[in-house]
Parts: C-alpha cells; sequence; structure tokens
C-alpha cells in the first residue's frame, strides 16, 4: 500500500469519479491512476468504485469506508506540517472559513475585522456556500473551519460546536397590512405570498416544518438564494419574507419593517465546525475565542485530542 494510491483514491472521488480530471490534478497519465487503484483494490480485496464498462460511476459502499479512512489519513499527515508551521512562523499562514451569506454579511464582519489587525501576515479567506457545501469544503480539506447552521447529512469527521442560535423574524414593505398585526400567526402569513430562502438552508426547512404541522400551506411566489436577494424583493413590494433576525438592519433596510417570529419558528444553531483529528494553528484558537460568545480553548481541547 503506497501513499500515492490512497491519494489517487481521494482525488477520484473528489472529481466526481473522472479519473481523466483526476490525473490531470496529480499531473500523471490517466491509465497511471488506474492501476495504482487497481493494485490498491487487489491488496485490499475489495472494489472500492463502482464501475460500468470500465467506467467509475461512484463508491461501493466498502469504498465509501475507504475513502473516510483516507482523508483521516491526510489530514494527519497535514496535520503533522501544521505543528511545524505553528511553531517555526506563528504569525503567518492561511485560514479558509467556509460560511453562508447570513454569517459573513451580518455576524462575522466584526471578528474578521479584529483577526485582520491582530495577524495581518495570515491570508484569510472567505469561501460563501450553503450549509452542507460548507462542511464537504472542511472534510475535504479546501477549508479550515465551518460556520454555518445545520447541514442536511451528517458529517461523523468533523467537531460541530454549537456557537449561537438564529432567531427569525418577518420582513415587509413600509406600509403592508401585516405590519398592522399584534401577535403574528402562520395563518396571517399564509395570506400573503411568501419570497422563500434556499432549500439547502436550515431556514427553510424549519420554516416549512412549521407550516406543514399546522397543515398550513404557504404561498410560496419563488425561493431567493440569499437574505440580501430577498430584502431586494420584498422592498419592491411583491411578497413578504421570513429572515435570520440577524440579517435585518434598520438604518440600511429603510425600505422595510420586521416583525419578531421567533415564537413561530424553531431557532437554527450555528455551529462552528472544523475536522476531528485536525491541528489547529495558535491564530486559529484566536480566531475562535473572538467569537461572541467566544469558544473557549477548554471547550476546543474537550472536543479535539490535537489540542488537549
Amino acid at each position: 500500500m503506497q501513499l500515492r494510491q490512497l491519494r489517487y483514491v481521494l482525488e477520484v472521488h473528489r472529481r466526481g469519479n473522472h479519473i481523466s480530471a483526476a490525473a490531470e490534478t496529480l499531473h500523471t497519465s490517466q491509465p497511471g491512476v488506474s492501476k495504482q487503484i487497481q493494485l490498491l483494490e487487489s491488496e485490499l480485496g475489495i472494489d472500492i468504485f463502482q464501475r460500468t464498462r470500465n467506467r467509475v460511476v461512484g463508491l461501493t459502499e466498502p469504498g465509501r469506508e475507504v475513502v473516510e479512512i483516507i482523508q483521516r489519513v491526510f489530514t494527519e499527515i497535514e496535520s503533522l506540517r501544521t505543528v511545524r508551521e505553528d511553531y517555526s512562523s506563528a504569525q503567518e499562514g492561511s485560514l479558509t472559513v467556509a460560511t453562508t451569506h447570513t454569517q459573513a454579511r451580518y455576524i462575522l464582519p466584526k471578528v474578521i475585522d479584529a483577526f485582520i489587525h491582530r495577524y495581518p501576515a495570515v491570508r484569510l479567506s472567505l469561501r460563501q456556500a450553503n450549509p452542507t457545501e460548507c462542511c464537504e469544503a472542511v472534510q475535504a480539506g479546501e477549508a479550515d473551519l465551518a460556520i454555518c447552521t445545520e447541514t442536511m447529512r451528517p458529517f461523523p469527521n468533523l467537531v460541530m460546536l454549537p456557537w449561537i442560535p438564529i432567531t427569525r423574524s418577518l420582513i415587509a414593505k413600509k406600509g403592508h397590512p401585516i405590519l398592522q398585526t399584534r401577535r403574528l400567526t402562520l395563518q396571517d402569513i399564509a395570506r400573503y405570498p411568501i419570497i422563500a430562502h434556499d432549500p439547502y438552508r436550515s431556514g427553510r426547512w424549519k420554516i416549512m416544518d412549521a407550516f406543514t404541522k399546522q397543515g398550513i400551506k404557504p404561498n410560496i411566489l419563488f425561493s431567493a438564494v440569499d437574505a440580501d436577494i430577498s430584502k431586494t424583493y420584498v422592498e419592491l413590494g411583491l411578497g413578504i419574507s421570513i429572515l435570520a433576525t440577524a440579517a435585518i438592519d434598520p438604518e440600511r433596510d429603510s425600505g422595510i419593517r420586521a416583525l419578531d417570529a421567533s415564537h413561530l419558528f424553531e431557532a437554527s444553531t450555528t455551529l462552528v465546525s472544523f475536522r476531528r483529528n485536525a491541528y489547529l494553528r495558535r491564530f486559529i484558537l484566536d480566531f475562535l475565542e473572538m467569537l461572541t460568545p467566544p469558544l473557549t480553548r477548554d471547550m476546543i481541547r474537550a472536543a479535539t485530542p490535537l489540542r488537549r
């Protein structure tokens, strides 16, 4: 068993089962990749990939287990390099945070500002995606942290620490009749066209679940990509929307008004996630402690064996 064989398997999986794309990324030949994967399968005595007419179409059931183990192997290898970097150049490096629009736009700016001033030599990158994609990026080693709400599927290889709750409010154009409602109900909301959120975000699931449990069918006009897009169309008077309360800025959003809807919809939880066996550099720990309320080092040590 060779390390390059493991790398080939992982890269084919990452490239959507395209051996040619993996070979190009790895700067080697397609036949070479295929041969090394077949040698590994022969040594293990299992098929890692499903094949149809010599074409890879997906992972076998044991193949999924193999890929998870390989991901952990490379996480450990990366941790060894990171330990060296942490002690040789503590103020330099890179930090990639995969996060959602709401977090990046409304919740993280003050943290980012403080971090950049404290660590000007660290290359900080934000990668915007939906929650499941954020965690997939961390699991694949393409991001160091994910800061997002609940995902559509579990990620057992990630540590997920709860951070802050995300409550919801209804927004409508200034002067809209629903704003005269004293205590908002689901029936009140269902009377008007709704600009919904991306279905891959927990806010959408929890909003729809609330209507379903009451046997109410909401009038979904269309789905917007993020909170800012939703507010744009609400301000045009096309409908109302239900957003994270944190995404509403009374000073900037002068054309809309908000009503508290936290009693109608279950709050989401923002989770901070990282690879279970990752070595977290000191500036990453400092970033986590800049979050308010902070994720303390004691909490992180309790969650990961490489920082105890």
